[in-house]
């Protein structure tokens, strides 16, 4: 996953599976409905670790941790194109 949005995606979609409402989702996580609405459209990007690890938990999910894709600079990318 590469973005909150595409988190929040994920999370919409397994509670939908569990045939969970946001509101029951949010209770079993102790948050609110209003902060689970937020996670799963992609505007929570402040949620914060312990938040977002209640609601994985609850949903049966985890979050993995990987090592960086390193992406090309600007300054990269404009020399290959003035290369071509």
């Amino acid at each position: 996953m590469e973005t909150i949005s595409s988190l929040g995606h994920v999370i919409a979609a397994r509670r939908r599976e569990h045939k969970l409402r946001q509101t029951d989702l949010a209770a079993a996580a102790g948050l609110s409905r209003a902060t689970i609405d937020a996670l799963e459209n992609g505007r929570a990007s402040d949620i914060g670790v312990s938040k977002l690890s209640r609601v994985l938990a609850v949903l049966g999910l985890e979050l993995h941790i990987g090592p960086a894709t390193r992406r090309p600079t600007l300054d990269e990318l404009l020399k290959e194109s003035s290369d071509d």
